[in-house]
């Protein structure tokens, strides 16, 4: 049920959890349009649309004071685990080991993250 709550959240619908992912409390209608009105240039009445989109879809909870604060279902670092095995699905048929070497070969990696990712493997053993 949580994936599929994960998988029909939009692009635009992410903006809207990453500014409250970051102010790390519930935020209110307003304070939602103020921000994402100067970050992204939207209309107050495109924020409000995509807030209640989020809300239908139960990724985002409406607390029922006055005023009505907003705060998320969905946590930051799952959103990212769930994003990271769809992306490795879609491109490299479930092979992380396929992205990694995707990674290698088009010298996104420098000797520091290679290091990096080296000990986390080790870690792991």
């Amino acid at each position: 049920m949580y994936s599929e709550i994960l998988s029909k959240i939009s692009d635009a619908e992410l903006r809207v959890l990453r500014l409250l992912w970051q102010e790390k409390r519930p935020l209110t209608m307003a304070e939602m349009r103020a921000a994402l009105t100067s970050q992204t240039g939207w209309e107050g009445s495109t924020v409000k649309t995509f807030v209640y989109r989020l809300v239908e879809k139960g990724a985002l909870r409406a607390d029922k004071r006055s005023p009505v604060q907003y705060a998320p279902l969905v946590d930051e670092a799952e959103y990212g685990q769930y994003a990271t095995g769809a992306l490795i699905d879609k491109l490299y048929g479930g092979s992380a080991k396929n992205l990694i070497a995707a990674l290698v070969s088009a010298k996104s990696l420098d000797d520091a993250d290679l290091d990096e990712l080296r000990a986390m493997f080790k870690v792991g053993e």
